[in-house]
């Protein structure tokens, strides 16, 4: 398969980046809950149309959140991750008031990885694989 890059001002490329980040003490808070997951995928929806990011893949599982976004270089990482969890965090808490129990709705930790060491087809399988939540 041929890799598609994106043109920018003065460069070209592709940067997708694997995102893994948990609930304030791991609460298993979308166990159970599909109104809270599916307002979740929107305001991640949102977040990536704003900065023209491009969602590959998304897991919601109980007790964590699996990301995988295509992002341009005029943002980091870290820019990526604040602008999904903070919007998420501040959108949910709102209008899910029992999520104002947790002292914040995400932990400030996460786990990345660029896909250039493993081909982003075998990051797409896993986070698709419904056996390894």
């Amino acid at each position: 398969m041929k890799t598609v890059y994106n043109h920018y001002n003065h460069c070209l490329g592709l940067a997708t980046v694997h995102l893994v980040w948990i609930p304030c003490r791991r609460r298993r808070i979308f166990a159970n809950n599909e109104e809270l997951k599916l307002r979740c995928i929107q305001i991640f929806q949102s977040v990536a149309n704003d900065n023209k990011w491009v969602i590959k893949a998304l897991e919601i599982a109980p007790d964590h959140i699996h990301l995988l976004v295509e992002y341009d270089p005029h943002h980091s990482i870290s820019q990526i991750v604040k602008a999904f969890k903070g919007r998420s965090s501040r959108y949910l808490r709102q209008e899910f008031p029992f999520l104002m129990k947790l002292p914040s709705l995400w932990t400030h930790s996460y786990m990345f990885d660029t896909t250039g060491k493993v081909s982003t087809q075998k990051v797409l399988e896993y986070i698709n694989d419904p056996h390894h939540g």
